[in-house]
């Protein structure tokens, strides 16, 4: 894998001896999140494996290990949480109150992975579509319909 070339965000550990507290529900609500097989995510598999498109999941040796991989037609496919990924983000970042010094440089260096892992896909011949997680709530089938037009066009 390619080295990114511009500076890397660096993310502080979350930990006490960096400053950083937090109660005991939080640390569990915390844990209940899910990285992958969120219900979007699913509801878009779910629909593709349905109309017979079969796919792989979690693809490791891809930059990114996108959501949804389809290595015939080179389509890698991400479902992005916006909060995790920045949607939003110049105003989403104000309104964080607890543990600004932690949370602020996280999403902005996940924001700086996620491009620097469309680029590596892109300069590998990969097609990548990234959906926010309140595009497949909103409408689903307009996403749905642009993975299927790329699958059967390759448009």
């Amino acid at each position: 894998m390619k080295k990114y070339t511009e500076n890397q965000i660096v993310v502080p550990r979350f930990n006490e001896a960096n400053g950083f507290y937090t109660t005991k529900q939080r640390s569990e609500l915390m844990a209940k999140i899910k990285s992958q097989n969120t219900k979007p995510e699913l509801n878009l598999k779910k629909a593709l494996w349905n109309l017979g498109f079969r796919y792989r999941k979690n693809l490791k040796k891809l930059p990114g290990s996108p959501d949804i991989v389809y290595t015939k037609h080179k389509l890698a496919i991400f479902v992005d949480g916006e909060f995790w990924h920045g949607y939003n983000w110049a105003e989403k970042k104000t309104k964080i109150k607890t543990n600004r010094d932690f949370w602020i440089p996280k999403i902005e260096r996940n924001i700086q992975r996620d491009i620097q892992n469309n680029q590596l896909l892109t300069e590998a011949g990969w097609h990548v579509i990234r959906f926010w997680e309140h595009e497949l709530k909103k409408d689903f089938e307009d996403c749905l319909n642009r993975v299927i037009s790329y699958l059967q066009d390759g448009v």
